[in-house]
C-alpha cells in the first residue's frame, strides 16, 4: 500500500512539472504616469511565483516571468494591480502544454487550476501556447458580455465550478479560469 501511495505521488509531481505556466503579459488600465507604473510594478514584484518583470510603458504592459514549477495564481495578479489602484485590461499567459486536448466549453485541469476553454476549435495543444484570460475583471465589460453570449455554462458568470456541477458535500466551490486562444 505504501508503495502505491509513493507511486501515485511521483506520477502527480511528474504531471505537475510538465503542466507549467512560463510567463504572462499583463496590461494594466488606468496608468497615467511613471509613478502609477512604478506602484503597479512594485505590487506585482511581491508575488511569490514571479521571478522577474519586464515593462513596456508605451503599452502599460508588464511581462511577468514565472519561477519554474511555481503555482501561478491569476487572481493574485489581478488583486495586486487593484491594490495599486488600477485594473487589469488584458492578461495573456504563455503555458507549456504537453498534448492537452481542448474543445469549446470544456473544462481541463492544468497547472493546478481548472481552465474552461471558450470560443476555440477542437485541437491538441503542444509546446508553448498563449492563452488569454477572459473572466470578469480581466476583460472589459463589453468583451465579457460578448463571451457570455457564446456559452450556456453558468460558471462563466459566477467563476466557480459549483454553478456547472455540484461539488462534494461540504466542499468549497472551485474557481474556474475562463480562457481563449
Amino acid at each position: 500500500m505504501k508503495q502505491l501511495i509513493i507511486a501515485i505521488a511521483l506520477l502527480t509531481s511528474a504531471f505537475s512539472a510538465s503542466a507549467q505556466y512560463k510567463q504572462a503579459s499583463l496590461q494594466a488600465a488606468g496608468l497615467t504616469c511613471a509613478m502609477c507604473s512604478n506602484a503597479t510594478f512594485k505590487a506585482l514584484k511581491t508575488l511569490p511565483f514571479v521571478d522577474k518583470i519586464d515593462t513596456d510603458l508605451n503599452n502599460t504592459t508588464f511581462i511577468l516571468h514565472f519561477k519554474p514549477n511555481a503555482a501561478v495564481n491569476f487572481d493574485q495578479m489581478k488583486q495586486k494591480v487593484e491594490d495599486a489602484g488600477f485594473s487589469v485590461a488584458k492578461l495573456t499567459v504563455t503555458a507549456d502544454f504537453d498534448k492537452v486536448k481542448v474543445e469549446n466549453d470544456a473544462h481541463i485541469n492544468f497547472g493546478g487550476q481548472t481552465l474552461h476553454f471558450m470560443n476555440v476549435q477542437p485541437q491538441v495543444l503542444q509546446g508553448e501556447k498563449a492563452i488569454t484570460v477572459i473572466d470578469k475583471d480581466f476583460v472589459s465589460a463589453k468583451s465579457f458580455k460578448q463571451y457570455a453570449k457564446q456559452t450556456k455554462m453558468p460558471c462563466y458568470q459566477t467563476g466557480t465550478m459549483a454553478s456547472c456541477c455540484k461539488p462534494a458535500a461540504g466542499a468549497a466551490a472551485k474557481r474556474i479560469i475562463h480562457v481563449t486562444i
